[in-house]
């Protein structure tokens, strides 16, 4: 089976220097697990990850804003694996609006059951001061997506809210979560893509109960040898 070019769409996360929480503590494996042993001055650890659920690239499932929605563990595989397509919004300023209009002539060629990927260039902001200081998608615009059933929505800045109406109001979220959509924040890479459709896998942990996860986000692009 023939692999295309691979692209990491993840950030790297670093505890200590994420503006959201993540630590990581570190222990000789005995110290948590009795049970097993080690040589002296062998190096045989065990460690502890504590993490915000938002932190660095990571997907939001329904139960982010709706109490009965699914949570990260019921996120369909399908909806997180398949053909990606990438529309470009470079052009935008900060705190300008992506219109419905716009969104549907970028995304002429969406498929049902694609993913959406939007391009903003503003993943350079991720972690900053600056990072709320990024273009908005209308709601008009998340409905259409909404009615071209797409499995996913991405972006690569902090999120898809106007911002500077309210840090309450988060109307392109409950659209989307209401149709059972997720919603992937701060992608980084894109730009390193060479194609508009890609193949896309997202990971996130199966565990229950979570309303986001951190995720590796990988693009494999077809070669043209």
């Amino acid at each position: 089976m023939k692999i295309g070019r691979i692209v990491d769409l993840s950030y790297e996360l670093r505890p200590g220097d994420e503006d959201s929480e993540l630590h990581i503590k570190t222990y000789f494996v005995e110290e948590l697990l009795p049970k097993y042993k080690r040589e002296k001055d062998q190096w045989y650890i065990i460690q502890k990850l504590t993490f915000l659920s938002h932190v660095g690239t990571h997907v939001e499932a329904p139960f982010h804003y709706i109490k009965n929605g699914e949570d990260v563990s019921k996120i369909p595989l399908k909806q997180l694996m398949g053909e990606a397509v990438i529309l470009n919004f470079t052009h935008k300023q900060p705190n300008e609006e992506i219109s419905v209009k716009e969104i549907m002539e970028a995304g002429k060629d969406i498929q049902p059951g694609d993913i959406v990927l939007i391009k903003t260039g503003r993943n350079e902001y991720v972690g900053r001061f600056a990072e709320y200081e990024r273009p908005y998608i209308s709601n008009d615009a998340i409905k259409w997506l909404v009615q071209k059933k797409i499995s996913c929505l991405g972006i690569d800045c902090s999120g898809i809210e106007d911002k500077r109406i309210s840090r309450h109001m988060q109307p392109n979220h409950q659209t989307l979560f209401e149709n059972k959509i997720p919603l992937i924040e701060n992608l980084t890479n894109l730009g390193q893509l060479r194609k508009d459709r890609v193949l896309l896998f997202v990971l996130p942990l199966k565990i229950s109960g979570l309303d986001a996860c951190p995720v590796r986000v990988v693009a494999i692009e077809e070669t043209d040898i």
